[in-house]
């Protein structure tokens, strides 16, 4: 099975591509981040969002899209535009018709470190011995976006709490 973890954000989001092995365990097949410029208008920013994500669909035909779940401790604004980066995100999944997971931020620590509170370097540091990689992944960002298909690697694959594909012969164009 292949995922593509995501942890969203307007002016970096990260991204993994881990393959999960029948019996050999995991693999670490592409990881970075999508970076856009604070001078581009928020629309100009989400369209390169969502084109990043759909490239990175086509490219690696993913079972699966987890995505990291909004953090409602910041400032409303905040959480209002990772809304929006969240928003790019799952509807490119959506077009592709995948299966998309969403994890709150304290459970993809606490799957990858064992504590809800782990800081980014040891996210960094539990994906490279997760994945027995040279390295933590580069940016911090990256190593993020790993650790969120490690997370649903992890769970099982069971939560698929925001959309599933749709029903062949179903009509998108049909009113609701």
């Amino acid at each position: 099975m292949i995922v593509l973890g995501i942890d969203p954000g307007t002016a970096v989001t990260g991204y993994g591509v881990v393959e999960q092995l029948d019996d050999r365990g995991l693999r670490l097949l592409e990881c970075g981040v999508i970076r856009t410029s604070p001078r581009t208008p928020l629309p100009l920013r989400l369209r390169e969002i969502f084109e990043g994500v759909s490239d990175l669909m086509r490219r690696h035909s993913p079972e699966a899209v987890a995505v990291e779940g909004a953090f409602f401790g910041k400032n409303a604004r905040s959480a209002m535009v990772l809304g929006h980066a969240r928003g790019a995100v799952l509807l490119a999944a959506s077009l592709q018709d995948r299966n998309v997971a969403e994890y709150p931020p304290a459970e993809v620590k606490s799957a990858i470190v064992g504590t809800g509170r782990a800081t980014k370097h040891q996210i960094g540091y539990m994906t490279m011995k997760l994945l027995r990689l040279r390295e933590a992944p580069r940016p911090e960002d990256a190593a993020d976006g790993v650790a969120v298909a490690l997370c649903h690697c992890f769970r099982g694959g069971l939560r698929r709490s925001l959309a599933t594909p749709l029903p062949s012969g179903l009509d998108r164009g049909a009113g609701s």
